[in-house]
């Protein structure tokens, strides 16, 4: 059924993208609550029908990265390399090419699985992608299939360090996508992210000082409806003398930049701030 939705013409699926959001915003409110609550605390300088516009927007967006997963499901490599176009691979394969793998960090910005597709087609290297393994098995398999249909390797996060150290000839380039709360650790790191006492995850820092791998993130921009352009901005080169966390911070700035320039595209829907930071923390 899935294989065969996808193959339905884009204007088909935008007309059922249009139907999810009009379930969404009207009859099912689809985590009103929880989105209201964030934008107000990031955007209480607007309006409220500010706010209400950027939440309609979001929901807009988010129906239609729905829509472009399932349709990636039958789309071919050219297709998706022309709708996510990576506009400056030669900066990632300056690395790979000389043999060093690299690593890039992704945010819930735009398409971010749409972003493994177009990067694992255009690098021309392996590309290797840490997740969280669903409890679901039929959901695991499926997600496993759609995410990896163009090469990419899936590797759950808590074993990514211990994969790396097994395949560490493989030249190859490692998504890590850190801008989710760090629930299911107690090694955080606090920071001003969006106006909020904000905790992120040091896994990534970790492994990229364990593996002296240089570091790019990865900026999605919306070009139009299904378009999207990738762009890589260096964060570490993998020797330059760093701070503890200092990594970690340049992801969070390079995050929030297009998080306000493009609030729209964030995953507003996500309850990012359940953490609060302790009374007494370093940081």
């Amino acid at each position: 059924m899935i294989k065969l939705f996808s193959r339905l013409p884009w204007a088909a699926l935008y007309a059922f993208s249009a139907f999810l959001y009009f379930l969404a915003y009207y009859l099912v409110r689809h985590r009103q609550h929880v989105i209201r609550e964030q934008l107000e605390k990031v955007f209480g300088h607007l309006s409220a029908a500010q706010r209400v516009a950027i939440h309609k927007q979001f929901l807009r967006n988010f129906c239609d990265v729905l829509v472009e997963v399932l349709k990636s499901v039958s789309m071919t490599e050219r297709e998706m390399s022309r709708r996510m176009l990576v506009t400056n691979g030669e900066l990632p394969r300056r690395y790979l090419d000389a043999g060093q793998s690299i690593m890039f960090m992704t945010s819930h910005l735009g398409n971010w699985e749409w972003l493994l597709h177009g990067v694992t087609l255009q690098l021309g290297h392996p590309v290797d992608a840490a997740y969280k393994p669903l409890q679901d098995q039929w959901a695991e398999r499926l997600m496993l299939r759609v995410r990896s249909r163009f090469g990419a390797r899936l590797v759950p996060a808590k074993e990514l360090l211990a994969d790396f150290f097994r395949r560490r000839g493989v030249v190859r380039a490692v998504g890590m996508n850190a801008d989710q709360a760090p629930v299911s650790t107690d090694q955080r790191y606090w920071t001003q992210f969006l106006r909020q006492d904000t905790a992120f995850y040091v896994g990534a820092e970790q492994i990229a000082r364990a593996m002296r791998l240089p570091v790019l993130y990865a900026h999605v921009q919306r070009v139009r409806r299904s378009h999207y352009e990738v762009e890589f901005r260096p964060l570490w080169d993998g020797k330059e003398p760093l701070k503890p966390n200092e990594m970690t911070e340049r992801y969070a700035r390079a995050c929030e930049s297009d998080v306000l320039k493009s609030p729209a595209d964030w995953l507003w829907s996500y309850r990012r701030w359940r953490l609060k930071k302790p009374l007494y923390s370093a940081g």
